[in-house]
């Protein structure tokens, strides 16, 4: 299971109509539901793009494929939504309608790729694997209008954000200043936290950082050529070339060969130095 078997699937599905997902629900139930919430739907979508089980509708053989093709689920507060056994991670993001509304990130900024040993993690993303350091991150954003999904962008977060100590460094500098500047400032893994600040000493204040970020669609609109309203729905994938070349050739062969899938190279600029530009290569097509 990779992402251009993901794009492969996609394609030979053909039907964009979230509403038409079915999930697997939580608790205790022995069938599958349709979603109600688009934004579990997009997360199934995803899901079954990868497993191939658009269609299947036995409750047990679809956990069977994901069991088999998944090592991790996220939390909804801790990135990533997913992990591909012994494969890439993904962060999935619905917007609603397509525009250039940005990334609503919490707590968690920008994601070049995963570490086994950020602190932004849950143990148990860290325990998925045995051994595992790092892994490509991958954002899936979906923008959907009336369940419909109309775009969908999967982009590389190497082709996108910036390393992590461009963040950190930043966000080290407001929890210093906070520090020195506030007499009762205590240790934590947040922005910020501020005992007692009330005359009972009874009252605390945490503070939190919120990290956002334009979407893909935003940021690659001069590569992407994207119009909107000429297709019902459009798939648009972006990696760096050596990324793109790491896959097996059987499955770049199936995207190559496929009449109605475009791919071609392209010059992206480097997310740590705009002065300097990489090659990355861009998959799309599209449904009229």
């Amino acid at each position: 299971a990779n992402l251009l078997n993901s794009i492969t699937n996609i394609k030979k599905n053909g039907n964009y109509d979230l509403s038409e997902i079915f999930i697997i629900p939580k608790g205790k139930a022995s069938a599958l539901n349709r979603a109600n919430d688009m934004g579990a739907a997009l997360e199934f979508f995803m899901k079954d793009s990868i497993c191939n089980t658009f269609k299947e509708k036995d409750l047990q053989k679809k956990k069977d494929a994901y069991k088999e093709n998944f090592s991790y689920f996220g939390t909804q507060n801790h990135p990533p939504d997913l992990i591909l056994k012994n494969g890439d991670a993904m962060e999935v993001k619905k917007k609603d309608g397509v525009g250039n509304s940005e990334l609503q990130l919490n707590s968690s900024y920008p994601k070049s790729k995963i570490y086994s040993s950020s602190t932004l993690i849950t143990q148990a993303c860290k325990d998925c694997e045995e051994g595992w350091v790092e892994k490509d991150m991958i954002y899936s954003v979906g923008f959907v209008d009336d369940n419909n999904l109309k775009l969908l962008t999967l982009v590389y977060g190497d082709c996108y954000a910036a390393s992590p100590e461009i963040y950190e460094k930043v966000k080290n500098k407001v929890i210093d200043g906070i520090g020195e500047s506030i007499e009762n400032s205590a240790d934590t893994n947040e922005l910020g936290r501020l005992n007692g600040i009330d005359p009972l000493k009874i009252t605390n204040m945490r503070i939190r950082g919120m990290w956002t970020i334009q979407n893909p669609l935003s940021v690659f609109s001069d590569i992407f050529g994207y119009q909107k309203g000429e297709s019902n729905f459009t798939l648009i994938a972006l990696m760096k070339k050596k990324k793109y070349a790491s896959y097996p050739e059987k499955d770049r062969k199936a995207i190559e060969n496929d009449k109605d899938i475009k791919v071609q190279i392209v010059k992206i600029q480097e997310p740590d130095n705009p002065t300097k530009q990489t090659e990355a290569v861009l998959i799309k097509f599209d449904v009229k």
